[in-house]
């Protein structure tokens, strides 16, 4: 039973993986293609923290932008990266541990945002990052929650 929830886990994760570089690096965002990298990069830069969440907030309750542009975009960026709060612990034992997971995922998120800079997939956004990983804390959470229920229901049957 364990191999096949292993090999289930396993589909499921290489699953989103594809999905997941998709949506980041092959999913046009409309951006100037033509202009130089550093203009580029200029222009599509945002390390102001809470700068666009706090633009899609009072959009929102200004009723000036259609709701479902900042719900897709905040909701969107947590989403995209909850599920690897879940795989990577499973996969990998040494990120079980909360410090070790936030420094793997900070690491990983702020490499993606630099690789769609560069590739002009996208912006480099801080806010997008500081969403992305609420969304894998989440992940880890409901990952910890999973497992400790788990450990009190095997320590009961003992």
């Amino acid at each position: 039973m364990k191999k096949i929830i292993r090999l289930i886990m396993g589909i499921s994760f290489l699953s989103y993986l594809g999905a997941l570089t998709v949506l980041l690096f092959f999913i046009s965002r409309g951006f100037w293609s033509d202009m130089p990298l550093m203009e580029y990069m200029k222009l599509s830069s945002n390390f102001v923290p809470f700068k666009t969440i706090n633009g899609y907030v009072l959009a929102i309750s200004n009723g000036c932008m259609n709701l479902i542009i900042p719900i897709k975009n905040l909701a969107g960026n947590v989403a995209a990266f909850l599920p690897m709060g879940i795989f990577l612990p499973y996969f990998i034992r040494t990120l079980n541990r909360i410090k070790s997971f936030a420094v793997t995922m900070a690491v990983m998120i702020l490499s993606v945002e630099i690789i769609q800079l560069i590739t002009r997939r996208g912006s480099l956004d801080i806010d997008d990052f500081i969403l992305n990983i609420i969304g894998a804390l989440i992940g880890f959470g409901l990952w910890k929650a999973m497992t400790a229920r788990k450990t009190r229901k095997n320590a009961v049957n003992i």
